[in-house]
């Protein structure tokens, strides 16, 4: 037999080094589970979780704005449908963000629970036996006492129970050792982010959030997917039978402003005043909803999130039929209130009617064009412009009340100009060529509200406080060894004291100095 083939009979490579065994099925899972739950790996699936959140802020979200999300993907040929493959229209619902929500759910588990029983060992344990060499530790000290050694032994002993070491006695010598709450806090940092994870999954699954505007004194607000402006809700949410049948109605809404000095218009308070019913045979009671002072139905929660202005308009068509009337919401475009809003007339004959403009609750126009200069209704008006275009068939594409599709419009046009007018409450115009008119019959105000169930909400919440609390703990808490070690020498008790800390060096020398203090009732040189 050749020396290769020698080689290879003892499981030796040709070049002589030696052959490592197949891994086969079971090895590679155990070596890509110890993968997975390593630190290192937790780590980066938490900075993935949180780089796979950006797009959620960045790009609009079908749960929230679903017409925006039309929008991109008709502004946007090629970009749309890639985004929407890659699922970043639903970023928090998609594959790959819960794939790696759930890998870092493993990683967090396989990472703590072992870490756990090597704790719990730890704290079993007894304190080690002093070194052989004490004076090697960054901390040392030694001196000599006239009284005998299971004195000092008994003096050291009651010194460090005091400062709460646990002590084991060993001969000539005491062992102790404190700190052990530094890996709880360690451990309760990484068990309460698996409880915080769990608290916004459960969140996730088994809640919904939504948002509608409300027209005050209008026909109110019933909970059902209809009267949502927009609305998303978890995997594990029924929106057929888990929604609470409340119902509310906002009868009034008052808001107060600065009236003068260096804040001038800013907002002191918000009160809608709301009447509301729990279940449709339920009474009917009253409720002051406030900025900080949800109204809580039946688990769900009822915000005020915002208000603005609704003018009051009637649009007829060229043969004297009402297109149009009723409250139509204007969005503030600045702090003073200046609001922007369109009105629809799409069934107006001959012609289909449509404006957009501004309602100013405390009208100026000057130099720099029309303008609010205080969100309070002081000198209401509404400076507007006008279009017409041929009657359009139904396409059931879903449209935003707040944009005007001017694409199939024509601008009304008067002595050779665009159109453009200004309505006092009371006001009326008559559109050119017979189209119809528009009269400014007043104004009421809305109020934006906000309904969500988050039933994992205060299990996250008290996983994050526990994690703060195991976070200080690990931070402020030292683990800390000290030892006391007693002989007799030449008639004298020499005593040594050393200690290990994984602190700042001082506070170990302030603490072995205060030991040895106690310790020596009498110095001898």
């Amino acid at each position: 037999m050749t020396e290769v083939e020698e080689r290879i009979a003892a499981g030796s490579s040709p070049d002589g080094r030696p052959e490592l065994p197949a891994l086969g099925v079971k090895g590679w899972l155990r070596w890509a589970w110890r993968q997975l739950t390593s630190m290192k790996t937790a780590l980066v699936l938490l900075f993935m979780l949180a780089l796979g959140a950006v797009p959620g802020s960045l790009v609009p979200q079908t749960g929230v704005d679903p017409i925006k999300v039309a929008d991109f993907l008709e502004a946007h040929k090629k970009l749309g449908p890639l985004y929407d493959k890659l699922g970043l229209f639903d970023v928090y619902k998609s594959a790959w963000f819960s794939a790696i929500y759930l890998l870092l759910f493993i990683s967090l588990i396989g990472c703590v629970v072992p870490r756990l029983g090597v704790y719990l060992r730890a704290v079993r344990s007894r304190p080690p036996k002093p070194p052989r060499n004490l004076n090697r530790l960054q901390g040392y000290e030694k001196f000599t006492v006239e009284d005998d050694a299971p004195a000092v032994l008994e003096a050291a002993t009651a010194e460090l129970r005091r400062r709460r070491f646990r002590i084991e006695s060993y001969d000539g010598a005491i062992g102790a050792e404190r700190g052990y709450l530094r890996e709880a806090g360690n451990l309760l940092f990484h068990f309460s982010l698996i409880v915080a994870l769990i608290g916004v999954a459960w969140g996730s699954l088994f809640g919904y959030k939504g948002s509608v505007l409300v027209i005050v004194g209008g026909d109110g607000f019933a909970n059902s997917i209809a009267q949502y402006d927009d609305f998303t809700s978890g995997a594990a949410f029924d929106t057929e039978n888990d929604l609470p049948p409340f119902a509310l109605t906002v009868n009034d809404f008052k808001a107060t402003y600065q009236q003068d000095g260096p804040q001038k218009g800013a907002a002191r308070e918000f009160n809608a005043a709301l009447t509301y019913q729990a279940t449709p045979d339920g009474p009917e009671k009253s409720y002051d909803l406030q900025v900080n002072h949800p109204l809580k139905l039946d688990g769900s929660t009822v915000y005020l999130l915002g208000h603005g202005y609704a003018p009051k308009i009637t649009v007829k068509d060229g043969t004297g039929q009402v297109a149009f009337s009723g409250p139509a919401p204007f969005l503030p475009q600045d702090a003073n209130f200046s609001s922007f809003g369109v009105v629809k007339a799409p069934d107006a004959r001959p012609v289909t009617l449509g404006f957009e403009g501004f309602f100013l609750p405390s009208a100026v126009i000057d130099d720099l064009g029309p303008r609010s200069i205080f969100p309070d209704v002081l000198n209401p008006a509404l400076v507007m412009t006008a279009y017409y275009g041929r009657p359009q068939p139904e396409t059931g594409k879903p449209e935003s009340v707040y944009q005007l599709d001017k694409s199939k419009l024509t601008q009304f046009e008067k002595d050779g100009d665009k159109l453009r007018f200004q309505l006092k409450p009371g006001d009326s115009l008559t559109l050119p060529d017979k189209a119809g008119s528009i009269t400014f019959d007043g104004y009421t105000q809305w109020v934006k509200l906000q309904v969500s169930h988050t039933p994992g909400l205060y299990v996250a919440l008290a996983g994050v406080l526990l994690m703060i609390l195991g976070l200080m703990a690990s931070l402020f808490i030292h683990p800390r060894r000290t030892w006391v070690r007693v002989r007799t020498e030449d008639g004298r008790t020499v005593v040594e004291v050393a200690g290990l800390d994984r602190g700042p060096e001082r506070a170990l020398g302030d603490e072995l100095e205060a030991i040895g203090k106690v310790l020596k009732k009498q110095e001898q040189v």
